[in-house]
């Protein structure tokens, strides 16, 4: 796997809750801009109808983020990811003082009680680090009623779930939220709209991240309706840029790409992991937060900006401040 970046994040770069709470609007946020050779350029994302142009297509995920953590005394329970037979991929974590870490335990057949009288059976490890489990009932309504949503440790406090959402989330469906979209407000909506650029969705419903490892994602749900795969193939075709809204957009998308490098209609599960070896085929520009160092994230930023301009890009971000995280602020790579 090619590498990917490394560098310390201090402490203080991680935003501690969500923008509102420090005096900003959702789309107060700080932008760093790339774009090719050109020196990182400092903005707010408020300017992003004047950094885009008409018929340029923003493509975003309209999965909406489940309060997908239940406690228990000791421990919680994150689930992450349905499958069609009924089971779930969960993750068993410790809970700590702050939050809550990786938790080892755990038997194939054992049974978890869960609040509200539920219960969660452990059926088999999935990866060294989820297990396939089944609950006695239906998760979501379930997680509605009883669930929180997933919160580490760099975030200080609960926080509820509509801080989680984002302006486009209408379909439920992920364990942690989409956040590339979260600083999008209405009026900024509107004010894209007017500008001439369009917006289209994908779905793909997010799994539990693993902040304390370096792994790659595993696989998720997607569908790219016909609509969208339209305007991504019209917006190429008049040399219009196709920006996608978050790590996710590009893997639904570059997932959905047949032989001859059409976007097609598509839906079911992608193991894609885009990388620098095999670049991107659709996607001339990227809008998202700031990843953690070794992340397979920035395989994925390297392939579609180059490795020299990601460096150069979060070097900037680092000495100018910027936050990370999913309450943090935003990057716009763009080809050159």
């Amino acid at each position: 796997m090619t590498a990917t970046l490394d560098f310390a994040l201090p402490d203080a770069l991680s935003a501690h809750e969500p923008p509102e709470a420090r005096g900003l609007a959702r789309d107060g946020v700080r932008l760093l801009v790339s774009r090719g050779d050109d020196e990182p350029a400092h903005h707010r994302f408020t300017d992003l109808p004047s950094l885009l142009a008409p018929g340029d297509l923003v493509v975003v995920n309209n999965s909406a983020t489940l309060p997908a953590a239940v406690r228990l005394d000791r421990l919680a329970v994150h689930f992450s990811t349905a499958r069609e037979d009924g089971t779930w991929l969960v993750e068993l974590r410790r809970r700590t003082s702050t939050a809550s870490e990786p938790y080892a335990g755990g038997e194939p057949g054992e049974w978890l009680p869960l609040p509200g009288g539920a219960t969660l059976r452990l059926l088999g490890r999935e990866t060294p680090r989820l297990w396939r489990a089944r609950l006695d009932r239906e998760v979501e309504a379930y997680l509605r009623r009883h669930g929180t949503p997933i919160r580490y440790s760099y975030v200080a406090a609960d926080w509820p779930i509509d801080a989680y959402q984002t302006v486009f989330a209408t379909v439920p469906g992920s364990a942690e939220m989409p956040s590339a979209s979260r600083p999008f407000s209405a009026e900024l909506v509107t004010a894209l709209v007017a500008r001439g650029v369009r917006i289209a969705p994908i779905t793909l419903h997010t799994g539990v991240a693993s902040p304390e490892k370096d792994e790659p994602p595993y696989a998720e749900r997607y569908e790219v309706p016909a609509p969208t795969a339209r305007l991504v193939n019209l917006t190429r075709r008049d040399g219009g840029r196709v920006v996608a809204a978050g790590t996710t957009v590009v893997r639904a998308l570059e997932t959905a790409v047949d032989a001859g490098g059409r976007v097609t209609e598509s839906a079911g599960w992608t193991s894609r992991v885009v990388t620098p070896d095999d670049g991107v085929r659709v996607v001339t520009g990227l809008l998202t937060g700031l990843h953690e160092p070794r992340s397979s994230h920035l395989m994925m930023l390297t392939a579609v900006a180059g490795r020299t301009a990601l460096a150069r890009a979060y070097e900037a971000a680092l000495d100018e401040g910027y936050l990370w995280h999913e309450f943090g602020d935003s990057h716009l790579l763009l080809a050159g």
